[in-house]
């Protein structure tokens, strides 16, 4: 087994990378723009005891996306209540059967338009809440909205399942603005740790939709009462809210966490001509301008960030376009034959549950690849590439098809395979833009440059989402 010297590693203030090659030597430069963390005299670094801190931001990244997955999984729920308000009986109430058919177009749109607005607001509030206020109190919202849509599980909503149809998106709106804040503070508090538990952090995230997607099947076969299953579904994911809470409280007292928490000097203020500082151990901190603001540079941060950010922003909006206004109405061709396959388990196997494993295995991989680097010109080439699996999903049994008749791809194979390219895709590619982004600037920006890449995610899955509607109307 060969042994890399010390030289084959490059040092950022929050990451070691290994250089794969001498190719990538350019790109792995982009990473030493952030100015060394030097511990202050007698402060050593601590080490990450039993992996304490990894976990956390693992478990953490799961509660970041947990809401919004098991809101999208529990498909076969929202359908049972708002099924009323399409008169199945005679089936000539168009408004409902517009609710039915496009619902997760609107869910879409009802997750992702606030969470543009709580961005703006989290990126303002930087400087100005400190970062737990801002995780506790989000989490707080987010289990008081879960605790009232599980209260209303089993009330009897057919005699107002419009108003019903409106409180779960009021739900979604208030539920969305929220886990945005969480998310974006969490991912941004992990700029300043080591690149490992911003990767945690993400991959969490795809296990969030992982768990969800093995909670949905396994509450479908072990429950006939539909009910009684989103019951158990949305119990889960208020139970493990509970957890996240208990985690983050608990991450301020482990050393590791502490040492990379400590208080950075004020965010400095760049033209637009200056270039930011290298990496010099024997040169103090100085900065050629101060800002006194409680607002973060957003220059700098946008300049640097420009075509990492382009890549983000891309990637969740293919995947948004498909994911899950088009993936959850991509129907078994077999689905006359009546087998639990190829109807109860089609979708939340071939959809949820492998475009959300395949999702965590591709954020996974970038814990050992790390391939294109940051200034790579490939990474955008591999992004713009992905647009063609939206052709490819429309050619699937895609139901109910209005304008376009033709289904080409005659196999239940072809979806399958489809969902797990966009969850692989998706993780890879997205993870390493958003793991680059906060490690190219100086580490008092780290936690606002999370924060913009947020969203850069969030800009995607809105701009997705909307074109998402359309698309599934042109189908």
């Amino acid at each position: 087994m060969a042994i890399a010297s010390e030289d084959d590693f490059q040092h950022s203030s929050n990451s070691t990378y290994r250089i794969i090659g001498s190719s990538l030597q350019a790109d792995q430069e982009a990473l030493l723009e952030k100015l060394l963390d030097h511990p202050p005299p007698g402060l050593q670094r601590p080490k990450d005891r039993f992996y304490g801190t990894y976990i956390i931001f693992f478990s953490l990244g799961i509660g970041s996306l947990l809401p919004w997955n098991f809101f999208v999984t529990a498909k076969e729920y929202w359908m049972f209540k708002l099924g009323n308000s399409s008169s199945p009986a005679t089936g000539e109430d168009p408004e409902g059967s517009d609710i039915l058919n496009y619902f997760e177009s609107y869910l879409a749109v009802a997750s992702t338009v606030p969470s543009m607005l709580c961005l703006v607001a989290n990126f303002l509030l930087v400087n100005r809440v400190a970062v737990h206020i801002r995780v506790l109190a989000s989490l707080t919202v987010i289990l008081a909205i879960f605790m009232v849509i599980t209260a209303l599980v089993k009330v009897d909503t057919s005699s107002w399942t419009r108003g019903f149809f409106a409180v779960t998106i009021v739900c979604m709106v208030i539920l969305s603005g929220a886990s945005t804040v969480f998310s974006s503070s969490i991912y941004g508090m992990t700029g300043s740790f080591p690149m490992r538990n911003s990767q945690a952090l993400i991959s969490g995230g795809a296990m969030g939709g992982t768990v969800s997607a093995v909670a949905s099947l396994v509450d479908l076969a072990a429950s006939s009462d539909v009910r009684d299953s989103a019951l158990a579904f949305f119990l889960t994911a208020t139970i493990f809210l509970v957890l996240c809470m208990g985690l983050y409280l608990l991450l301020s007292r482990l050393e590791y966490a502490r040492y990379y928490m400590r208080p950075v000097l004020a965010a400095r203020v760049f033209s637009g001509e200056e270039e930011l500082p290298q990496d010099s151990p024997g040169v103090p901190l100085v900065a050629s301008r101060f800002s006194d603001s409680h607002t973060p540079p957003l220059r700098p941060i946008l300049k640097k960030t420009a075509s990492l950010g382009f890549c983000v922003t891309y990637v969740f909006f293919i995947t948004s376009l498909i994911y899950p206004a088009v993936c959850t109405n991509i129907e078994s061709l077999n689905k006359d034959s009546g087998s639990l396959w190829t109807t109860k388990f089609f979708i939340p196997l071939t959809t949820f549950l492998l475009y959300n494993f395949a999702d965590l295995c591709g954020r996974q991989l970038t814990a050992w690849i790390q391939v294109p680097g940051p200034n790579s010109k490939a990474l955008p080439g591999f992004v713009l590439l992905r647009t063609c699996l939206i052709p490819l999903f429309v050619l699937c049994n895609y139901q109910p098809r209005v304008h376009l008749k033709t289904v080409v791809f005659q196999s239940d194979v072809y979806p399958a395979l489809l969902s797990s390219l966009l969850g692989l895709s998706n993780g890879y590619l997205s993870t390493l833009a958003l793991l680059y982004g906060p490690k190219i600037v100086p580490r008092e920006l780290a936690e606002a440059t999370g924060v913009v890449m947020s969203f850069y995610v969030c800009l995607g899955l809105t701009l997705g989402s909307a074109c998402s509607t359309l698309l599934v109307h042109l189908i």
